[in-house]
């Protein structure tokens, strides 16, 4: 099932055309990575298809509709996004800020309902967070503070969940402790999952589709087997990679060894070296 979607998005910074002519599809109930080198412009594409930013032609449509003629509001109760190193106030305890979750909900300057203040102590829990509730998000580890901002976003109970690159800066630890939280959202809520992967085998392990970018170029779309492949690697991360099964899980794994132009200029070196010591026996 498909309910969200880019009809022939284009996407610019002032002048400068950042993604032209993009249409691809979400599966729904599913973990879907956007992988890329740096400045290809995966961030961009999550925050348009997330309406924190206005695409300069085409569309995002949600269920058919596009997003960006629909209110905030109405919005924010069906897309929630996790931006990159979000910052929370100095002394904002957890509960209060995923609180604010709720605010989609609100009418006016209303306080919280019942009802809210219950999904409230949901998202905290379901995060692992009810021993942290009181304590202030500046006061977190790193793994501990990503998860309040998730958290967050769960409160807003919206079906889709976008995150920007949601293991940056954080130890392999705190890495694995967010993405099994995200892993675990999607199969037991049926939560459709986006996020920015800079880890090629991060995006393997925990996504069930792929969506390679180059310069705002979809060069590859599909299961993880179907996407990481060395022609996409050589393609997408100018890099000579074999790619191999895990040996706990069977997903593809990257294990780059030379820059693609390294590479070749290695094998025309090692040619040279032959023929020549060819000509001198």
């Amino acid at each position: 099932m498909i309910r969200l979607t880019t009809s022939s998005l284009d996407i610019a910074y002032d002048d400068r055309l950042i993604v032209q002519n993009l249409n691809i599809a979400i599966p729904q109930g599913k973990i879907t990575a956007l992988v890329g080198a740096n400045g290809s412009g995966k961030s961009t594409i999550l925050k348009t298809m997330a309406r924190i930013m206005n695409p300069a032609q085409g569309s995002v449509l949600l269920d058919g509709k596009s997003i960006h003629k629909q209110s905030t509001k109405e919005v924010a109760k069906q897309l929630a996004i996790l931006p990159q190193n979000p910052t929370a106030p100095d002394g904002l305890t957890v509960a209060e800020l995923v609180s604010y979750g709720r605010f989609p909900y609100q009418k006016g300057f209303g306080s919280m309902t019942k009802d809210d203040r219950s999904i409230v102590q949901w998202a905290i829990e379901a995060t692992g967070m009810s021993d942290f509730a009181e304590r202030p998000v500046d006061q977190l580890s790193g793994g501990q503070r990503q998860r309040a901002w998730i958290a967050m976003a769960l409160a807003q109970e919206t079906d889709i969940l976008f995150l920007d690159e949601p293991t940056t800066f954080l130890d392999m630890a705190h890495q694995l402790e967010v993405l099994h939280l995200l892993q675990k959202l999607n199969e037991m809520n049926n939560r459709t999952v986006v996020m920015v992967v800079h880890d090629l085998n991060h995006a393997t392990r925990y996504a069930h589709h792929m969506i390679a970018i180059k310069k705002g170029v979809v060069v590859g779309e599909g299961s993880p087997a179907e996407v990481m492949t060395p022609e996409n690697m050589r393609e997408v991360f100018n890099i000579e990679a074999d790619i191999v099964p895990d040996p706990r899980t069977g997903v593809p794994l990257c294990l780059p060894y030379a820059l693609a132009g390294e590479h070749a200029a290695d094998k025309a070196v090692m040619h040279q070296r032959v023929v020549l010591a060819a000509a001198g026996a």
